[in-house]
């Protein structure tokens, strides 16, 4: 059996009209790759390091299938929803599990 693959965003929003079409929008590609939400936005504490103002943490079926939908064509096309424009700014780290 693989290890499920996690992506896990650290983010801050600057136009919050803006990044509602990009989460709506990304949906679809996550769907298409098996990601489901483990953690979106919610209460936090940063008790140690730096912090952003949103978390977000999506599990995938295997390592493999995260890094594939983060490199697809489908994502890249949504995540210039993001980028552009200054919409958002983040970190994002794409993790294999431990079994």
């Amino acid at each position: 059996m693989m290890a499920k693959g996690y992506w896990i965003g650290r983010i801050d929003v600057h136009d919050l009209e803006a990044y509602k079409k990009y989460v709506a929008a990304n949906a679809a590609v996550f769907a298409k790759f098996g990601g489901r939400f483990l953690v979106r936005g919610g209460r936090f504490e940063n008790p140690e390091g730096t912090s952003r103002s949103r978390n977000v943490v999506l599990e995938f079926d295997s390592y493999d299938q995260a890094v594939a939908c983060y490199h697809s064509d489908d994502y890249q096309a949504v995540m210039a929803l993001r980028s552009s424009n200054a919409v958002a700014e983040g970190d994002m780290v794409i993790v294999e599990g431990y079994e």
